[in-house]
């Protein structure tokens, strides 16, 4: 049984539960804040898919990492593997490295850099212990105040030198976690008409929004080869009826 924990929308709930069912685990839902009712499209989704879903105050979420509060959920639940918030751990990390072979073997030719939205800096921490010397890789915080994801990002690394060719891009969160305003919405209305692509507000959205502003500053040099991760969590644009 997987036991992790997230927010009403959060993407993180959403894939494990799908991905629990597909892998025939049993899965339980630790959600901060009260019960919704109806269930959003990201709880029904979880729900259907079979994760036990238990609600927490959010006094007591932010417990939630805390050894004794994790020995208190596996009295409760038994012999439980918890995640964390987000999914973010050494595993974690792992995973996200493979992505880089899974993109190599796709393309021709090799990239220069690779983008992905940050929220926990798990995901940029293994894209950068997979790319080559010479190739770069950004994140873009997704929070208000992402400078703290630099060091999040050097502790998944856990190495003496955590290397020059990566960096975190703070200037595109439009005002915080999943905060959002009309700009950001024309924006993705037109990438989806012109791309047939759609985007998340919360995430790629931003990420796309920040990476067209640094192409449009000429922050690349003509020719740079650039490899985008869309990274899903499109059932979160129903939370704000997009």
């Amino acid at each position: 049984t997987l036991l992790t924990f997230g927010g009403a929308w959060s993407n993180h709930i959403y894939a494990t539960a799908a991905a629990a069912r597909h892998f025939g685990f049993n899965s339980i839902g630790i959600i901060r804040g009260e019960k919704y009712s109806p269930l959003n499209a990201t709880l029904s989704f979880a729900e259907k898919c079979g994760m036990q879903l238990h609600y927490l105050s959010r006094t007591e979420y932010r417990q939630k990492h805390e050894d004794h509060y994790q020995q208190k959920l596996k009295q409760q639940f038994g012999n439980v593997y918890i995640l964390p918030e987000g999914g973010s751990n050494a595993l974690a990390m792992r995973g996200c490295a493979e992505i880089v072979g899974e993109i190599n073997s796709e393309i021709s030719k090799p990239f220069d850099v690779i983008c992905c939205a940050s929220g926990t800096g798990a995901t940029l921490a293994g894209l950068i212990t997979a790319i080559d010397t010479g190739q770069e890789a950004i994140g873009f915080s997704a929070l208000k105040g992402g400078g703290f994801l630099n060091d999040e990002v050097k502790k998944f690394l856990n190495r003496k030198d955590p290397g020059t060719n990566w960096r975190i891009e703070t200037d595109f969160h439009f005002g915080g976690y999943a905060k959002i305003n009309d700009e950001l919405i024309e924006f993705l209305k037109e990438f989806q008409s012109r791309y047939d692509i759609p985007l998340d507000a919360v995430y790629t959205g931003k990420m796309f929004y920040g990476l067209f502003k640094l192409i449009e500053a000429k922050t690349f040099k003509p020719g740079t080869s650039i490899v985008v991760i869309h990274s899903g969590g499109l059932q979160g644009n129903k939370g704000f009826n997009l």
